[in-house]
């Protein structure tokens, strides 16, 4: 069976594009040296302070429920909705709450992180005064590397979050795909397409066994776990 494009969660890749925004401190002027000039682009934010987290996209709202319709007789084409397999199916579920879980550990640790690192921008912003020349210094130094951790665990978690959700997307269709043949054997179906790639502008909702795909999905045997 050819594979199907598939999406278990629809923020799953964005999910820490806003996540380390507060984490890029800018590093404020030691006290008695002239503050940089403005730069001329509004993009840029001012010294100390975090740039303006990204709007995330807006959550698409799925349309209500429909009544199933009987499948049409003597048909030979079906459709499945994927995205409403895998936001109803109990695999689809359980992969998106491993997801949301990640998301979860990744922000506290950045955040921590965030944290650490702010309150040493406040300490040189309000003590660069008394600071020794040798203790500011140090201080710079600090910051400067805070800054290149934050980024580097940024990266990291978008990697991580992008691997698993790759991986948890290849087995939820491993496992869905001998549902849906099965299903069309029993049928006598010729073809089964997934609706949302399909470049269909109508077809007739009798032909939707996503219903069915759950119920049957559901029922299957989950795989047993890796060692």
């Amino acid at each position: 069976m050819k594979p199907l494009k598939m999406l278990i969660v629809a923020t799953a890749v964005t999910v820490f594009t806003v996540l380390g925004a507060g984490a890029a401190i800018a590093q404020t002027p030691p006290a008695g040296q002239p503050a940089p000039a403005k730069p001329s682009t509004p993009q840029t934010p001012p010294p100390g302070q975090p740039p303006a987290p990204a709007k995330p996209p807006a959550a698409q709202t799925p349309p209500a429920p429909q009544a199933p319709l009987p499948f049409p007789e003597g048909a030979k084409i079906a459709y499945v909705n994927i995205q409403a397999i895998a936001s109803l199916s109990v695999e689809g579920k359980a992969a998106t709450g491993k997801l949301e879980e990640f998301k979860k550990k990744k922000t506290a640790e950045i955040a921590e992180k965030t944290k650490a690192a702010t309150a040493m921008q406040t300490k040189l912003q309000q003590g660069g005064s008394v600071l020794s020349d040798q203790a500011r210094a140090q201080l710079e130094k600090e910051i400067e590397k805070a800054q290149r951790d934050l980024q580097f665990v940024q990266q990291d978690a978008n990697t991580e979050m992008q691997d698993l959700t790759q991986q948890l997307q290849g087995e939820f269709q491993q496992r869905l795909n001998p549902v849906i043949e099965q299903i069309a054997t029993e049928k006598g179906l010729h073809m089964v397409l997934s609706i949302t790639d399909s470049g269909a502008i109508w077809a007739n909702r009798g032909l939707d066994i996503s219903d069915e795909v759950i119920k049957r999905f559901d029922a299957a045997k989950p795989a047993p776990a890796k060692k």
